[in-house]
């Protein structure tokens, strides 16, 4: 009876230490200690249905091999392994609960990005730009547009391709960020076809190497730049497609897509501009120096001279001065444009009423460079009229500001910028005779100026396409004058008149020789000899 008790505590024992075991070692592979944060989560995205599996059947061979144990003793023994069990399944039915199981589609890409190019394996589309940046320079008034000029290439890749069609366009695509009706497509994007290029008018068989293709198009001066504003987007998108059949079937068509960046050059006047402000009801006078044009790269002085800051009370003998406290200056850029309504939302007209508006105004405003300063100016109070305050302020954009230059659209859309500078002054006195002896008044005044400015890109070397140009076959200058007067020698060659220099007579002096005039009408002779 006793060794029976010992080996019944022996073999549970036993197998307990080996359930324990297992439960470590199946812990050991799901998750290693040594593992990282990053390392447990990449491991974490890579599971699979499979992983899942695999650790089910685990779990059912432990709850097996644990309930095939042989238990033959008492009620207490019986009692600890269904707890063991019952916790064991509990504990793999909750980790299977809160196992998340994530798929990946390395192959799948979501969206669609605004330059593509559509792989194929029978032919490739690609182009390649030949003429210089695209800049529009002058006003939408006086600039004769830009020329865009390049080569498409088909490369075909087998030995010989049936090409159906092959035509390219280029438009102009204006994106409203505040539409009419917001959810609406027809509403936001506005779509214009600039040209378009049939590139083969017929169905042709192309042989394996790459074909070249010629594309040209002059913009025209009044198109707006591209712009990326608060209130509108404008882009140039081009885009061109080509059609291949193959065992009588057309297969989808491979496309290329681009988006053309278009600038305007304003000219810069050689004087800055001079503005002269008054400040009613004070006698402060502004003289200001400024660039009326700007660039969104660069640094850009401001002069200011105020004039008119001391006045003298006769009535209690005083001197009164204005004192400048802080200056601030801050670049605007203020967008303007109208949100048309496409024709399923324009509003119905309503019959004896007013017409409806088939689009909404919007406006907005935002800055995109300030700073405010309290020192650095030079400030004299000497007298009644040589009191004067002068000052150089030096502004540019932000460093990261979001900016789009000026720019003019026929549709309504409307850039452009202002420099706004604000002064403080407050009111000071003085005896006449005691100068030092200054109070404050306690009256303050803001002085504030706004000042147009044109934000426009760099022109480069600054010559127009049309300037570029050889001359054509009207502006080409006369040609030099013809040498009609022929010298006529009678019947002797002309080696016979010349003379050598080595024919000298003894005395050291050259022969006569006779020579015809230029007409050859005169008959006259010249003679020369020595001295």
């Amino acid at each position: 009876m006793p060794h029976r008790v010992a080996n019944f505590f022996r073999s549970s024992a036993s197998s307990l230490e080996q359930q324990v075991s297992t439960l470590t070692k199946t812990s050991r592979k799901r998750e290693s200690p040594h593992r990282t944060g990053r390392e447990t989560a990449s491991s974490e995205r890579v599971f699979s249905y499979a992983s899942s599996i695999e650790d089910d059947t685990e779990n059912r061979q432990l709850q097996t091999r644990s309930q095939s144990q042989p238990l033959t003793s008492s009620r207490r023994g019986r009692m600890t392994d269904s707890n063991l069990n019952r916790s064991d399944s509990g504990a793999s039915d909750k980790e299977h609960h809160n196992h998340h199981h994530r798929l990946s589609f390395p192959g799948m890409h979501f969206g669609r990005s605004g330059r593509e190019t559509h792989a194929n394996s029978l032919l490739a589309v690609d182009w390649k730009l030949e003429s210089p940046p695209i800049v529009m320079y002058g006003d939408a008034e006086n600039s004769t547009g830009a020329l865009v000029s390049g080569q498409l290439f088909l490369d075909i890749k087998q030995a010989e391709v049936e090409v159906e069609s092959f035509n390219a366009t280029l438009s102009i695509r204006l994106t409203q960020k505040k539409a009419f009706v917001h959810h609406c497509n027809d509403c936001t994007n506005q779509t214009t076809e600039l040209k378009k290029w049939c590139l083969l008018p017929q169905p042709l068989l192309l042989k394996k190497g790459t074909h070249s293709f010629p594309i040209s198009v002059l913009l025209e001066g009044h198109l707006p730049a591209t712009v990326d504003g608060a209130l509108v987007g404008i882009a140039y998108e081009f885009k061109a497609e080509a059609v291949v059949r193959s065992n009588g079937v057309l297969l989808p068509a491979v496309k290329l897509e681009k988006v053309l960046e278009v600038k305007r050059s304003l000219p810069v006047p050689e004087l800055p501009h001079h503005s002269i402000r008054v400040f009613p009801p004070t006698n402060i006078k502004a003289n200001v120096h400024y660039p009326h044009v700007i660039h969104p790269i660069g640094t850009y002085t401001l002069s200011i001279r105020l004039d008119g800051i001391a006045k003298h009370n006769t009535r209690v003998n005083t001197m009164e001065y204005w004192k400048l406290k802080k200056l601030t200056w801050r670049l605007e850029e203020i967008s303007k444009t109208i949100a048309p309504a496409c024709e399923k939302h324009c509003p119905k007209a309503i019959e004896g009423g007013p017409q409806p508006k088939k689009g909404m105004s919007r406006t907005d405003t935002r800055v995109i460079g300030e700073k405010t300063i309290f020192s650095g100016w030079k400030s004299n109070y000497g007298g009644l009229t040589d009191s004067t305050v002068e000052l150089e302020l030096e502004y540019n954009l932000a460093k990261h500001a979001k900016y789009a230059c000026d720019t003019k659209s026929r549709d309504g859309s409307e850039i452009t910028h202002q420099l706004m500078v604000e002064m403080v002054v407050s009111q000071e006195w003085a005896p006449v005779n005691k100068p030092a002896l200054v109070t404050h008044t306690g009256v303050g005044r803001i002085l504030r100026m706004h000042f147009t400015t044109i934000l426009t890109e760099r022109g480069g070397i600054g010559i127009s396409w049309d300037n570029e140009a050889p001359p054509i076959y009207q502006d080409v200058p006369p040609s030099p004058p013809a040498y009609c007067e022929e010298m006529v020698f009678g019947d002797s060659s002309i080696i016979d008149r010349i003379e050598s220099l080595d024919a000298l007579s003894g005395d050291g002096t050259s022969p006569n020789y006779t020579a015809t005039g230029p007409s050859g009408s005169d008959g006259s002779s010249m003679s020369s000899g020595g001295r």
